[in-house]
This record gives C-alpha cells, structure tokens and sequence, in this order.
C-alpha cells in the first residue's frame, strides 16, 4: 500500500542530505537559426505565471522561422503534464518534479528540456500572526495546493527542517491562486503557500507578509527551480528541428527580458492579466533562467519516493529522459 505522505513528513528524521546543485546561469542565444523549409505545427502548453513571460513574445519570429507555434493555457501545471503525456501537446511547460512524476506513472514518451527560472519562496503570512520561525507554524492553518510545484518545495523543505507535516492544520485549495488569496483575506487562514503574483498581491494590498524567516525554495531535494519545459519524445524526434526553434527563440526572448527589468514587468502584466503595479512587484523577485540539472531532478525522484509522493524511485531513469542537446544548440555550443 502506498506509504501516508502526511505520515512520513512527520518523521524529522528523514534525511535528505545531497548538496545543492545549481546549473549554469543563463546564456544568451546563439545565432539565428534558418527557416524551416516547410512550415511544421507546433503545439505548446504553458500557464499564465510571470517566469513563463517569454511565451508570449516569440509567435512571430517562430513564423519567420516556419513553426506554426499553436499555444494552449492551462491552469496548473499537472493539467498540461496530463495534456502532454495524453498525446494532445507537442511541448509543455510543467512543474520541476514533473518528469519524475510521469515516469514513476510510467511514461516513456517525455523528455525534458530546461528550466525557466527561479525565485525565494515564502510563506505568506496574514496580517497580526507571528510568522517569526519555522516553529511558529505550530496550530496554525496554513493553504496549500497539494502536489503542486510549490507545494513539493514546501514539504521538502519541511523534511529537512524537521517540521512534522501535522504540526499545523493543512487547508487544501482548489484552483487557481486568487484562491488563496481571498481565503488569507478573509482570515479563513494564517498563512498560504502559493506563487506569483499570488504572493505579492498580499502583501501590496496590505493584509498579508512575506514571512522573510520561511523561505522554502532553497530545500536540497527539490530546489529552487519554478518550472521545466518538456516535450513529448514524439515531438522531440519527428518535430525536432521544430522544437529546437521553439527553444532557440524562447532562450533568445529570455535573454531580452532578463536585461530589460521594464520589459519583463510589462510582459508580465501582459500574460498575467494582472495589474502592471502588481506585475512590476512580481517581477522583482524572479530571476529568468534555468537553474535545474538532471542532478537536481534525480535528488527529487529520490526524496518523493521515500515520502510516498511518487510511486517509485525513477532517479536512475532521468539521464535517458533529460535532453540538453536543445538547449546547447540553441546556445550555439
């Protein structure tokens, strides 16, 4: 029988002792590949989260390129892992623990690609709670989004801190992350374990904090990493040199926004929907550029088995599931 994550999360002494690892940080793209001789259609699923800000800004220069790039938004992560392993996408941005996920669920027809960026997670905090240390978590009623991207951060990083899991009363949310917002709001909760820009809006509304002394994106077994770009092996072989456009202009888009703080922010309103005063906030705290390795993912595959999250360890399958070949030739390396 599958082990009790809460069970297991609340047993300190779990150990989860590989360093961290950081990949290399992000380079500007090489040159301009040529276009493709015959238009090829690409299907791509992506999120309205502010890291993922360049996929709205490379349709026409994929189309100069010949890719007919066909974007299709999702809500979560896990529904456009689902959409991907189902055949439906060609590319996904997903989750960072999503290629572990799919291949313990036993797929054999994803690859991963890169990473897209990285940030400090904080717990945030409702106006007048103490949120001072990790043990001020204590009897408090904190939201989460179970199995999400995030979610996995926070638990690893409890493991590792020696939080037991039950020490405060979890309130699972459904949806999207204005959610969480309203419910810390409306008092429903002391805290919330979300993303951007669900985590600024509190705090530029001011009912909520960044608990500065809870970050939980630095944990050893998951890090700091907000997403991964994916692909089907179908796609990644029959539509290779399609693929290996769509990465050459989203590193290329990147690299733009990665020096022009402004034009992030507006990119960022522009996906988002949100405010740009909410979105120029937002933007401030993440860094564009993939900071996750195979090495990386490995330590998640490792640790999410050990926790029951996963249905098995699958670390020793990720060198033959991960490609880096896109990103090196995108790189012009």
């Amino acid at each position: 029988m599958r082990r009790n994550v809460l069970a297991l999360l609340a047993v300190a002494a779990l150990a989860i002792v590989s360093p961290l690892t950081f990949a290399a940080p992000a380079a500007a793209a090489g040159p301009e590949p040529k276009p493709l001789p015959a238009p090829v259609e690409l299907t791509v699923g992506y999120q309205k989260v502010g890291h993922l800000a360049p996929m709205l800004m490379i349709m026409d220069k994929l189309k100069g390129l010949g890719v007919e790039l066909k974007l299709v938004e999702f809500a979560r992560y896990a529904d456009a892992r689902t959409a991907l392993l189902a055949g439906s996408l060609d590319v996904a941005s997903v989750g960072p623990a999503d290629l572990a996920i799919s291949l313990a669920q036993g797929s054999t027809d994803v690859v991963g690609i890169m990473g897209v960026g990285s940030s400090p997670k904080y717990v945030i905090g409702r106006n007048g709670v103490k949120l001072d240390t990790w043990d001020d978590l204590k009897g408090k009623k904190i939201a989460i989004a179970p199995g999400s991207a995030v979610w996995f951060q926070f638990a690893a990083t409890l493991v590792e801190k020696g939080i037991p899991y039950t020490s405060f009363q979890a309130v699972n949310i459904q949806g999207g992350g204005a959610n969480f917002d309203q419910a810390l709001k409306k008092g429903e909760v002391d805290g919330i374990v979300t993303w951007e820009p669900f985590e600024s809006i509190p705090v530029m509304e001011g009912y909520g904090f960044f608990a500065k002394n809870l970050e939980y994106g630095s944990s050893k077994a998951v890090g700091a990493e907000l997403g991964m770009i994916m692909a089907s092996k179908t796609a990644a072989t029959k539509k290779r040199d399609a693929v290996e456009r769509f990465v050459w202009a989203y590193l290329d888009a990147q690299e733009q926004l990665r020096k022009d703080q402004v034009k992030f922010a507006e990119a960022y309103a522009k996906l988002s929907g949100m405010q740009p005063d909410i979105a120029a906030q937002a933007a401030k705290i993440i860094t564009l550029g993939e900071v996750i390795s195979p090495d990386q993912i490995k330590r998640q595959a490792k640790a999410f088995a050990d926790l029951g999250v996963i249905q098995k360890d699958v670390s020793g399958q990720i060198d033959t599931a991960w490609d880096g070949s896109f990103v090196a030739k995108a790189l012009g390396k």
